[in-house]
């Protein structure tokens, strides 16, 4: 927690999570919500996972603000894959291993420092300048498709389009096991651990906490102990294929956070080197926000998930 500043104290009026905290501290409503979308508010002892719950008065809160970021990420030279580029966006195939965009701990090397280079320096400033053009992200360890918007036109409107849910995402994993059944869909809520904050997990359909999550999954190849699958999102929440496929059993290969390998898929990881969560961006389509053209990219998976992949399927002949 080095160089992080913790603010605590007690609600002082029933209303809105959100409401009394910037009440209580100063801190705007709008900085309370980002702070509570990362886990970082605390609320009678657990973690608060919704900025519009209902508190009363006296409860004891906990807020902890991360270390301040430097004030604007710097252009750097990091060669892109780009599958698509126009005036108001850029749609980027990201590998596995880069981070989206700085934070404590990675302020350099990530897709946003690649980005204003690339760019020149014309990407939306919606998300303010540490997070320039940012719309979504994808996990450091995940590989695939992204969309950046460089016009704040373009940002306004593929942020409706995510906010609605219309933005077709489709994911290729490969998870242990072999889901049963073989065609279905997850719909489970999906919020902040209380055990760890950098984890999500799953939480019951009442709850009050976390966010709906759907996700429409397909075992497309029965592989040695493991199963190549396609997942479809409905809703697009942290960690979420992850958390999801874990939650009935089959958590992806690689997935340090999510689920333990089993030998001996553990023992092939070693020896290929694999060290992520099998995961890849593989599609990506949405209506342009300006020019109301329809995009649809596709992503080949990458050299270390097809190796494991062929690995997989040459030992279960």
């Amino acid at each position: 927690m080095s160089g992080h500043e913790i603010i605590t104290g007690t609600i002082l009026s029933p209303a809105r999570l959100d409401k009394a905290l910037a009440e209580a501290t100063g801190l705007s409503r709008a900085r309370v919500q980002g702070l509570i979308d990362q886990g970082r508010v605390d609320v009678a002892g657990k973690t608060a996972s919704s900025a519009s719950m209902k508190v009363g008065a006296d409860v004891p809160f906990r807020i902890i603000i991360a270390a301040a970021m430097p004030a604007e990420a710097a252009p750097e030279d990091i060669p892109l894959t780009i599958a698509f580029e126009d005036d108001h966006l850029i749609i980027v195939d990201k590998p596995a291993g880069m981070v989206v965009h700085p934070a404590v701990g990675n302020i350099t090397g990530t897709l946003v420092n690649a980005l204003l280079h690339h760019c020149r320096g014309n990407l939306s400033g919606i998300n303010g300048v540490a997070r320039p053009g940012i719309v979504h992200r994808i996990d450091k360890d995940t590989s695939g498709l992204l969309v950046v918007a460089k016009s704040d036109a373009a940002h306004e409107g593929l942020a409706v389009q995510f906010a609605a849910h219309t933005v077709h995402r489709r994911y290729i994993a490969v998870c242990g096991g072999h889901p049963s059944p073989a065609e279905g869909t997850i719909n489970a809520r999906v919020g902040r651990s209380d055990a760890d904050r950098k984890k999500m997990t799953v939480l019951p359909n009442n709850s009050s906490r976390g966010k709906t999550a759907i996700t429409h999954y397909k075992v497309l190849e029965r592989l040695d102990h493991a199963a190549m699958i396609e997942c479809r999102l409905e809703t697009g929440r942290t960690h979420q294929v992850r958390v999801h496929c874990a939650s009935i059993g089959h958590a992806l290969l690689g997935d340090p956070a999510y689920g333990r390998t089993p030998q001996p898929l553990r023992a092939l990881l070693d020896h290929l080197g694999f060290r992520r969560q099998a995961l890849h961006a593989a599609e990506l389509g949405f209506q342009h926000p300006v020019t109301g053209e329809t995009i649809l990219l596709r992503s080949d998976l990458p050299p270390d998930m097809m190796e494991l992949i062929d690995q997989l399927r040459s030992s279960n002949r």
